[in-house]
């Protein structure tokens, strides 16, 4: 299996990652956990889940489901130590996660104390933002997103409050790295500036769409990658 680093983090990943949207509805825990073992015996250590995960379909009352689902399976393997796990704080949602609140410091602070209990770890190795709080073009929102209303004054100063968050996690040794989801280069560009004000994690990398049918990274975002070292 080959592996590729975290932006500048010094954290090696293999090529595949392992996604567990579906751990808790469609796969049931037995099959989640067969699928970890058999991934982790392929070669894999890249592990990607979320705090409002299960999907198809989202539920509040099954949110957080997948991270339990998870959990107990690094519970009782042991093998906490053999995975870098990747999770995600929600953002604005349609009320299944803290009524649909948006990412301040303080949810983030939340979202990340329930995160780390439910996998029950004592660190997440990349922690990312899932949406963000102003709204994104990804999964052809193109159509229909205007940033033209945006406050981009107001949106920073939300950045450098999380930030600030970000840091003291950091320094806690909560999280090892901070990425993105379905975020634009103008967002990312901002989060690092936050980011060097406040001396909290820097952008490491970017889960944004990307197939053969889905290719806007391969514009300015991929420019953005390749001189800010922002892995996707």
């Amino acid at each position: 299996m080959n592996t590729q680093e975290l932006g500048r983090t010094g954290i090696a990943v293999s090529d595949y990652c392992l996604g567990t949207m579906t751990f808790g509805v469609q796969t049931s825990e037995a099959e989640g956990h067969a699928q970890i073992d058999r991934a982790l015996d392929a070669g894999l250590n890249f592990m990607d889940t979320a705090e409002m995960y299960p999907v198809n379909p989202v539920r509040a009352e099954t949110v957080g489901n997948t991270e339990t689902i998870i959990g107990n399976w690094n519970a009782a393997s042991g093998k906490r130590d053999k995975w870098v796990i990747a999770t995600k704080v929600s953002g604005y949602n349609e009320r299944f996660v803290r009524q649909g609140q948006p990412v301040s410091g303080a949810t983030v602070r939340e979202a990340l104390e329930g995160s780390l209990r439910r996998l029950q770890t004592d660190y997440i190795d990349l922690y990312q933002l899932h949406w963000p709080n102003r709204g994104s073009f990804q999964f052809r929102q193109n159509w229909t997103y205007d940033p033209s209303s945006q406050d981009p004054a107001a949106e920073y100063a939300v950045m450098v409050d999380v930030m600030e968050t970000l840091k003291a996690c950091v320094d806690e040794g909560k999280i090892r790295s901070w990425g993105l989801s379905n975020e634009s280069v103008w967002g990312t560009m901002m989060w690092n500036k936050a980011a060097e004000e406040t001396g909290g994690p820097r952008i490491t990398s970017m889960q944004n769409e990307y197939s053969l049918l889905a290719r806007l990274y391969d514009t300015d975002l991929a420019e953005m990658s390749a001189n800010e070292d922002v892995t996707l």
